[in-house]
Formats: C-alpha cells, structure tokens, sequence
C-alpha cells in the first residue's frame, strides 16, 4: 500500500499570479494611511495619504480583476471621503462643531484602515 503524498495547506497552486505584489502594495497604502493619521501634522499626514491614494491610481490596472481590486477601490475611496471632511472640519474648527466633524471622520479612518487590513490579512475584500 503506498503512502499518501504530502501536499501543504499553502499550496501557491492556488494562487493567482502576482497577487503577492499586489497584495504588498495594498498592505504599503493601509500603513500609509495610518501613518497619515499618526502623524498628526497636516502637511505630513496628508503627503503620506496621498502618496497611497497615487500607488492606488497608478497600479490599479495590474489589480483589476484580482482579489486585491476591492482593496484599492476602499482605500481610494477612504481617502476621498476622509479628505472631504477633513476640509468641512477645518473650515468649521471656529464654530465648535469642527472639532467632532475631525475626530468622527478620525475614527471613521481609523475604522476603514484596520477593517481593510483585517480583511486583506484573511485574504477577502472589504465589505
């Protein structure tokens, strides 16, 4: 009787081509993000946000139609959305109201990053 051949659960059979560079880039823009946040200077915080959102546009034609296509589109999407209200923020900070549009659209950031990240991480997009 022959023994069974041992095949490994992480087989890279499975795996579609590229998807690791792929996969890298979007882990590269979800820290981008969060050092956008960490940073806390205007300046800084959005030249690393923006830095990620110009990886996302540039290579979005060598993920399209992979599983890492998602990613993109939700961390494009968070920077949009984060910098509009970013703007509407500032604009209101004389008002107090300003101070809870930052720090809601914060934690709405902060939400988007690790909620992509943890979804990346188990190899699925952001719902």
């Amino acid at each position: 009787m022959a023994e069974p051949e041992f095949i490994p659960a992480e087989s890279n059979q499975n795996k579609p081509q590229g998807t690791d560079a792929a996969r890298n880039l979007a882990i590269t823009v979800y820290i981008l993000q969060a050092l956008s946040l960490l940073l806390g200077g205007v300046l800084l915080g959005f030249v690393t946000a923006l830095a990620g959102v110009i990886i996302n546009y540039v290579k979005m034609d060598e993920v399209r139609g992979t599983w890492i296509e998602p990613h993109f589109r939700w961390q494009i999407r968070t920077f949009w959305i984060g910098l509009l209200w970013l703007v509407i923020g500032t604009l209101t900070l004389m008002v107090i109201i300003g101070w809870f549009i930052l720090l809601g659209m914060a934690i709405w950031v902060i939400y988007r990053i690790v909620k992509g990240a943890l979804a990346l991480n188990d190899g699925k997009a952001p719902e």
